[in-house]
């Protein structure tokens, strides 16, 4: 009689270390994820603002500067996203103006960037823009939730 008996299946050591790796890839790949997505939906903020800049130029050329009641509902007909709750204008002198796009709240938007808001502003009648922290605006959504064309 031959008593040889073959290896049918995985040992319990060999599962346990592809539960490890799988369990450290996760832990790499999840923060990524959530950076990914906090980024992504930031780009739905700068796409709204970004849509202000040509009317917003085109105020300053026509009038010589911004007004201090000037509005963005007068400029634009779409001001709110699925990410974005709002779009506002605020006055910085004559010829600079800020666009701030508020994100709406955690759970409708990611938590990094939920309730926080992307600034835009021109010093110079908009002719040259500047997003995010480098706006001189308080960097309130994080360099490495900006879109790469707002850093």
């Amino acid at each position: 009689m031959n008593m040889q008996q073959n290896q049918q299946g995985f040992t319990l050591i060999e599962l346990m270390i592809v539960v490890a790796i799988i369990g450290i890839l996760a832990a790499i790949a999840i923060p990524s994820y959530q950076d990914y997505t906090a980024r992504a939906q930031v780009s739905e903020a700068v796409s709204l603002a970004a849509g202000l800049k040509t009317p917003l130029a085109e105020y300053y050329q026509t009038r010589g500067e911004f007004a201090t009641t000037l509005k963005a509902e007068d400029l634009a007909s779409t001001l709110t996203g699925k990410y974005v709750r709002d779009v506002k204008l605020t006055r910085l002198n004559a010829s600079g103006i800020a666009i701030v796009a508020t994100m709406k709240q955690a759970g409708s938007a990611a938590a990094q960037v939920a309730n926080r808001e992307l600034h835009m502003n021109t010093r110079n009648g908009g002719r040259t823009w500047l997003c995010g922290s480098n706006a001189g605006a308080q960097p309130v959504i994080s360099d490495k939730h900006l879109p790469a064309g707002c850093k």
